[in-house]
C-alpha cells in the first residue's frame, strides 16, 4: 500500500475548477485545485513540521501572484506558474521545513498523467479570465492511498 502525504494550499476559484472539470475531470475527482506547499519527501519529520506550523506567527493571508498559463511535459499538461518573487510562499516554507529546497508554486489545470492538452484546448484555456493573485489562510495536511482520492487529515489556520 502506497501512502502519500503533502501540505497543500487549496484554491477557491470557480473558473479554475470549471477548467479542470472540463479538461481534466479525472484529476479534479482526485483532488481539488491547489498549490502544493510541501511534497511528501519533505515531510519525513511530520511531527516537527506540524509543530512548526502551529508556532507560526503570521498576521495576514499568504499571497501568491501568478503568470499566464503555460504548457508542460511536452505540451500534454497545463499549469498556472507563480511569479518568481512570491516571498510569502517561500517564507512559509522556510518557517515550517527543516531544510527546504527551492520549490516553485503553481496550479495544475491539466495533469499529463490523466489528460492531454491540444493546441485548441490550450487556446480555449487561455481565453478564460484567470486570477493573477490568490490569498490563502489555511494549510491542509492531505493524504492519498494507492492513487485514490486525496483526503484532508488536518487543517491549520494561518
Amino acid at each position: 500500500m502506497e501512502t502519500r502525504r503533502q501540505l497543500t494550499l487549496f484554491v477557491e476559484n470557480e473558473t479554475i475548477e470549471e477548467i479542470r472539470a472540463k479538461f481534466n475531470p479525472i484529476q479534479q475527482a482526485l483532488i481539488a485545485a491547489h498549490v502544493t506547499l510541501c511534497r511528501e519527501d519533505e515531510l519525513k519529520d511530520l511531527e516537527k513540521v506540524v509543530s512548526n506550523i502551529q508556532a507560526l506567527k503570521i498576521d495576514k493571508p499568504i499571497e501568491i501572484s501568478f503568470n499566464k498559463v503555460i504548457r508542460f511535459e511536452n505540451g500534454k499538461g497545463v499549469l498556472i506558474p507563480a511569479k518568481e518573487n512570491n516571498n510569502d510562499f517561500h517564507n512559509l516554507r522556510n518557517a515550517i521545513l527543516i531544510s527546504p529546497r527551492k520549490h516553485f508554486p503553481h496550479i495544475t489545470l491539466m495533469h499529463p498523467r490523466n489528460s492531454t492538452c491540444t493546441d485548441s484546448i490550450f487556446e480555449e484555456i487561455k481565453s478564460y479570465q484567470l486570477p493573477t493573485t490568490l490569498f490563502f489562510n489555511r494549510i491542509n495536511l492531505i493524504e492519498q492511498i494507492d492513487g485514490g482520492k486525496w483526503k484532508v487529515l488536518d487543517e491549520f489556520t494561518i
